[in-house]
This record gives C-alpha cells, structure tokens and sequence, in this order.
C-alpha cells in the first residue's frame, strides 16, 4: 500500500515569501521545497557560486589560456548521453569563442558498445590518429576514474584535463588537471553540476584569465552566457539535482530558449518535438528534447547529436533533428519490447506478486538492446519501487558479458552499493561506475545469477521496509478558484526538477466519465469535491493517467498535476494523474 502524505513548510516563511510580491500558490510551494527568504527567490547570473571556488577551476583555466595563445591541438573527449553531447558542445563553442574560430580543436564520441564508458586506453589509441594529434585531451562528463586511459595518454606524448562531476574512485587518474566538485578536497558548495555546468564553469574562469591577461575588455569579452541554453538542458537531462546554483544555470537558460535566441540545434528539436519554445520550461528539456538527443547515444552515435548541437545552420539543423526523431521512435518501440518481455519473464518468477519479499530487480535477456537497458531498469524501478539493474549482451564482446545500467531509490547508493558488492566477492564485477541514483557495470554472462543474489543482499542490509514503501508526497490541496489556465501558466513557467519537485496536489473528485485512449492510457473527467458552492457546481475537469488501464470508482481521492492545454487557440486545464489513495478512497 501507498503512503501519501502533505510535504510540509513554515506558514511564516510563506508569508514572508508571499509579502515579497510571490504569487500566495508559489510562496506555499517554495517554503515547502526550502527556500528561506525573498533573497532566495532571485536566478540572476550575479547569484551564481564563483568559479574560485571550484577546485583547480582557475589554475586550469590559466592552463587553457596557455593553450590557446600556443594554438597547440585539444581534442574533447565527449560522453554518449545528454550531458555528455552538450557539455561537448559547450566546451567546443566556447573555446573557439575564446581563442578565436582558428583554434585547432576536435571532438570524439567513444562507441558505447565497443569501448565502454569513459576515457579508456582504446579510446587514448583511436585519439592519438586524429590529424592533427593532439597535445591535449580534454575529457568532459567522464574521465575521473579513467586511470589507465589517462596513463595510456601519457605514454603516447598526450596531456588530460578531466572535467567531470561523477564520484571518483578510490584513486584519482594521473592527468595534468582535474575539475570536479566531487574530488577529494573541493569545497564548492554545490556537489550537484552536471558535467555541462562543470564546463560552463571552466569557461567562465578561462574567460576572466584571458580579461586579465589583456586580450579583451568587459564590453568586447565574449558572451559564454549564450551557451546556457545547452547548460541548462544538459543540466536537466542529467536529472541532477536542482540546487539555487542550478537553478540559476536553468533559468538563464531557458530565458534564452523563450526568447528565440537559443542555438539552431535546440531551436530544431523543440520543432522536431512540437514543442512551443516561447513557452519553454523544464519538463520538455526533461521529456522531450533530451530524450531525442539520447536517442543518438542509444541507437547509434552521439557524434550526430553533437553535430546538431553545433551546427548554425538552421536547415542542417532541422535536417538532423529529425534524425533523431526518427531514432527516437525506434527506441520507443525497442523499449516497448524490452519492458513486455521483462515483465512478462517477472510474472513467470512471480516476482510481480511476491515483490515484498525482494528489494532489487536483475534481469538480462539475449536479445536486448544494450542502449536501451537504462531505459528498462528505470520503467522497472518506477513500476515496483525496488532498484533495478538490467544486462543486455556486450556488444563487440566475445559473447561472454553483459553490460548493465541500473536505477535506484533514495536510500541506496548504487555506485556504493555496487562497490560493497565487488569487495564481496572480489573479480564478480569487471568494471562499474556511477552515483547515488544510476550506475552503469559489466559482468560475465556466467556470474548473473551470483550477481544478482550478492546485489539482492546488500539491498536487503541497506533497504527498510519504509524505504521501500511507495511514498507520493503532495502539497496538499488547490482551492477551487485556482483550477485555472492561468495557474498552470504560472507553474509550467517555473523551474522544477530533482531535488525541487514538480508540484504535485490532492484531492477527492468525482468520476463523471472515464475510458481508455489507445487502450493503454485512462481518459478522465472529474469535477473536484468540496465545500464550497463554486466546487459543487464546478464544471468537469479532463484528466489523463497515463499506462493506467484500470478504472477508478466513483469517487476518488487522487494526487495530480496541474497543467494548461492549449488546442486551436483555447487554454483549459488538464490534470496528469500521479496516483490513487486507495486506502482513502475505500
């Protein structure tokens, strides 16, 4: 059974906030995610944390200088995904904005299924035959463990600069500079950048470097503040957590995207998504846009999302987005197919039925797609709330390895879950990687069924049965007058994501009218439950829940999200069903 409880706040910081001039809705929502005072309410630029306080941020940005002024060859080292492809496109952009459109500087995207994650040696080697072979390697969103890549580097007469924000391991690579909140020894407040924002910073501080050095003023500096709309996708994307910092980042990021200043390449995948940019915010960068640039990363080569990302021209632009709209639709139906099957082998366990007395999900399946297995494990773990870790065959592989990803729960660290696992049993996990909410690790076909006890076990140490009860978390009710378009204008245009939520209202309504569209999703009509005469005689609001088939009774009390439907030119509002209270319903 479900948990459903009020995510609580001040009634005095509220009225403070609301005092400040904050719409009364958004002071209650705001106190209840943390925000203290109206000084907190401000996402300009000036509020971001200072990149001095980004260890080796600034010794690394006078290093890049250096680089520059010699115009010796830098080669990028990008990863598959989303915060990848942006941050990849953010550091190439902004060097050449800062050294000049000549600086010699490439990019290369590793192949996720040949090479693995990460700089690894194989990838040094395949960088060394660029022409012309650079003197430096810069890694961006990948590189803190990569200790025999940046060794390899070395010995082939090659630099690294790692940029990253992963966890390191239990030693640091050997490369000439380092640039992560989260290495040993870094005191930036704000552990949560993703690998785009970590680049972002480095452009910041290499732009102040090169001020102080004389090369341009205040007024002719390059404005690296335009590559923030790939910050803040990146960002997003990446689910990382939404800190003021990042907050910041996002919001300067998408003012731009509303304002139709952003680049080609967003500009093409939010037409590519029929998505509206004026009207731009979180949940598209999250749902729509970043979606189809993985897609590249998944299916077939990250290089074609970064080409969008880089690219000024808007008919190329559109040409690739497309592209990738296309690829996106074939992962959708690999996903589909994967998810039936791993539910369908779940039955066959009765696993499904007896998931109470399990606190991990395991599959794998021969004829699984390796790219799409993160997709699968996180449809798993949102479906039971238990951490799930999918394999599919390793491709390129001698047939022998599985490549995994998994998803958790607030609770269990999966990297360190994975770590406990591989001291266990010493030589069971071939390599992994990851964070607290994801983590990717590649194993012997042969050891599935070991792994998956030992993982099963350190779940069951590290899992209460409170941590894996389902909890909805809700800010309580919306008045009656509020169920209107205008509301949820002034929601959509705020910025939610991890670690600040979506707001999410309760309520009891009553069913007028429900059936199913395309045999998979619940169409609803409710009219709210309540006191007031202006509730009683409220006309039917449409709500949808989607892959939800059964229906509701006939009244029901029920956790929502408020948003406004615009079709031929008329604004109603919509509600997204998020969960039923069974038990309060009953």
């Amino acid at each position: 059974m479900s948990q459903f409880s009020h995510r609580p706040f001040s009634e005095r910081t509220a009225t403070w906030l609301q005092q400040s001039g904050l719409h009364p809705l958004l002071a209650r929502l705001y106190a209840a995610r943390g925000l203290e005072s109206p000084e907190d309410l401000s996402l300009e630029l000036r509020n971001l944390i200072s990149p001095k306080e980004l260890k080796n941020c600034l010794s690394t940005a006078s290093l890049l200088a250096d680089i520059l002024e010699k115009k010796e060859p830098m080669l990028i080292v990008a990863d598959y995904d989303c915060d990848g492809a942006t941050a990849c496109a953010v550091g190439l952009r902004g060097l050449r904005m800062l050294g000049g459109p000549d600086t010699p500087i490439q990019f290369l995207v590793p192949n996720r299924f040949t090479m693995g994650y990460g700089l690894t040696p194989e990838v040094v080697e395949l960088a060394a035959q660029q022409i012309p072979k650079p003197k430096y390697l810069i890694t961006v969103d990948n590189g803190i463990a990569s200790e025999a890549g940046v060794d390899r580097a070395r010995e082939l007469g090659m630099e690294v600069i790692v940029t990253d924000h992963h966890l390191p391991g239990d030693r640091l690579p050997k490369a000439t500079a380092i640039v992560n909140p989260n290495q040993p020894g870094c005191s930036f407040p704000s552990k949560a950048l993703a690998g785009v924002g970590v680049m972002f910073y480095l452009l910041v501080a290499l732009r102040a470097e090169l001020r102080q050095r004389g090369k341009f003023t205040n007024e002719t500096q390059p404005k690296v503040e335009n590559l923030l709309d790939l910050v803040a996708l990146g960002t997003v994307a990446d689910v990382a957590q939404l800190d003021r910092n990042n907050r910041v980042l996002v919001s300067n990021g998408l003012k731009r995207i509303r304002a139709g200043i952003s680049q080609p390449g967003i500009q093409a995948l939010f037409q590519a998504a029929t998505r509206d940019t004026r009207k731009a915010n979180t949940f598209d960068l999250g749902f729509a846009i970043g979606p189809r640039l993985n897609a590249a990363g998944r299916l077939a080569d990250m290089t074609l999302g970064i080409r969008l990302l880089l690219t000024d021209s808007t008919d190329e632009a559109m040409a690739l987005a497309q592209e990738l709209d296309r690829i996106n639709r074939e992962r959708r139906v690999i996903e589909g197919g994967m998810q039936e099957t791993a539910l369908a082998h779940l039955a066959e366990d009765q696993l499904a039925g007896s998931m109470d007395q399990r606190s991990s999900i395991c599959m794998w399946h021969p004829e699984w797609h390796q790219g799409v297995v993160g997709i699968v494990a996180s449809r798993l773990k949102e479906r039971f709330n238990r951490p799930a870790i999918v394999f599919a065959p390793a491709a390129g592989a001698t047939g022998e390895e599985l490549r995994g990803s998994g998803r958790s729960l607030t609770g269990l660290h999966l990297r360190d879950a994975l770590d406990i696992v591989s001291k266990r049993e010493p030589g069971l996990i071939l390599k992994f990687g990851g964070h607290a909410m994801a983590a990717g690790l590649t194993i012997r076909k042969s050891d599935f069924e070991k792994f998956d006890a030992l993982f099963q076990n350190v779940a069951n140490d590290l899992l209460t049965d409170e941590l894996l009860e389902r909890k909805h978390i809700h800010d309580g009710a919306l008045a009656p007058s509020e169920f209107t378009p205008e509301i949820g204008d002034l929601l959509a245009e705020e910025i939610w994501g991890q670690g600040f939520p979506q707001p999410v209202f309760y309520g009891e309504f009553e069913v007028t009218q429900q059936s199913l569209m395309k045999e998979k999703h619940l169409r609803l009509m409710l009219r709210p439950i309540g006191a007031s005469e202006l509730a009683a005689n409220a006309k039917p609001i449409t709500a949808v829940w989607f892959n939800r088939t059964q229906s509701l009774p006939a009244k029901a009390k029920l956790a929502y999200r408020l948003v406004t439907d615009r079709y031929q030119g008329q604004a109603h509002i919509q509600l997204m069903i998020e969960a039923h209270d069974e038990a309060a319903s009953a």
